[in-house]
């Protein structure tokens, strides 16, 4: 594995986010070549540190915190005191960007808005995260993934018709906003490339995952404000008629995306599904399509109903666990996993940047930062103290 230079070498972010959706932008923009200063509170760090998935640590803290500031260096500061406030000011005067996930108002409290900091480096893009945006009645509500979640409708498009509200099993909020988020910076740092001027880049948790939901919104408003409705079993998109599914097999589960209820009568030998000739009852009536092709798909094994369907050219697939997938050979052919060294020796696996350029994979070696363990480097090279802190 060798290290690759991005396109954004010479890029320089100044990242005063924590937890999850800054740091995911700032990490996709230092998997593509940007360096990367974390600023952080003196003796407890980014939240993140501790904020624990499940009770796997590494080297004393979140397996989280880890995966997402790798690449990247740490700059301990106390905002709140003046002198470590002046210090982060110059390395924002030198820095191409500028990013935040502060709740409205605290930035601008600690003279880190974007006016303030435009003053300070008028060229420079700004990006910021708030959970529901600048306006409306929940702005100061807390920016949390579930919350986000729970409030944008999201919660109604998985799981069975009698389950009620399922949240996604991971924080999809938070990692589709620091996306959009890297998305804005890297817009306004072409614009720089081309008119000298920064900008302001703004995202929220809960337009994020309005936007994700952009097929069901606008199905919604043409289909006279229908309430979703999903399948009463196997669901996978409320808004998609039958075979659109998961379904359990005699020894494991098979996956039926769009196609002809008709054809998979015929090459299931499934005799009740050819009653449904006509295309229109595929959703009107996909309940019992479901349940008939359920109970048929349990009567034989996942390898024996894909060797009918693959060559049939029938959108399926097995449905794999991670340590399935991890053995597969299609998995291994990406190579998207690397292994990568924090500055103690310790070695940890992760995910590699998806994105190749030019060609080439991103790889970078560099794990994540202890807390601090570049303050002092930082000081001396960008603001010039001789007599920087241990």
């Amino acid at each position: 594995m060798a290290e690759t230079i991005g396109p954004l070498d010479g890029i320089l972010v100044i990242d005063l986010s924590q937890f999850l959706s800054g740091p995911c932008a700032s990490l996709r923009l230092a998997d593509l070549g940007a360096r990367v200063i974390k600023i952080e509170k003196p003796a407890k760090g980014d939240l993140c540190r501790q904020l624990y998935v499940s009770d796997v640590v590494l080297d004393g803290e979140s397996t989280v915190f880890h995966a997402i500031n790798r690449n990247k260096e740490s700059f301990a500061a106390d905002l709140k005191k003046p002198e470590d406030l002046d210090r982060v000011k110059k390395l924002i005067r030198r820095a191409d960007v500028v990013m935040h996930n502060f709740r409205p108002g605290v930035a601008e409290r600690l003279g880190l808005g974007y006016e303030c900091v435009q003053q300070l480096n008028p060229q420079v893009v700004y990006g910021r995260v708030s959970g529901y945006g600048k306006e409306g009645p929940w702005r100061d509500l807390p920016g949390q993934d579930l919350l986000v979640q729970s409030l944008s409708g999201l919660t109604w498009l998985s799981g069975n018709a009698g389950q009620g509200p399922v949240p996604k099993g991971l924080s999809i909020a938070d990692i589709l906003c620091g996306m959009h988020l890297a998305q804005g910076i890297l817009a306004c740092l072409v614009r720089r490339s081309i008119t000298g001027r920064g900008g302001l880049v703004d995202v929220s948790l809960l337009e994020s995952l309005l936007d994700f939901q952009f097929e069901t919104i606008t199905t919604y408003f043409h289909d006279g404000g229908q309430a979703t409705e999903r399948t009463a079993s196997n669901n996978a998109h409320a808004y998609l008629g039958a075979p659109y599914g998961i379904y359990h097999t005699s020894d494991g589960y098979v996956a039926l995306a769009m196609g002809s209820v008709t054809q998979l009568g015929e090459l299931l030998d499934c005799e009740p599904l050819l009653d449904f000739q006509d295309p229109a009852t595929w959703f009107t009536e996909r309940d019992r399509i479901k349940a008939i092709l359920a109970r048929h798909l349990e009567t034989g094994t996942t390898a024996q109903w894909l060797a009918i369907l693959e060559p049939a050219d029938i959108w399926c697939a097995e449905v794999l666990d991670w340590k399935r997938l991890l053995q597969h050979e299609g998995f291994r052919a990406l190579e998207m996993l690397q292994t990568v060294r924090r500055s103690n020796g310790t070695d940890y696996r992760t995910t590699r940047c998806p994105i190749r350029i030019d060609g080439q994979r991103l790889y970078a070696e560099k794990g994540s930062p202890d807390l601090g363990e570049d303050t002092e480097r930082v000081i001396r090279e960008f603001i010039g103290e001789t007599d920087a802190p241990p």
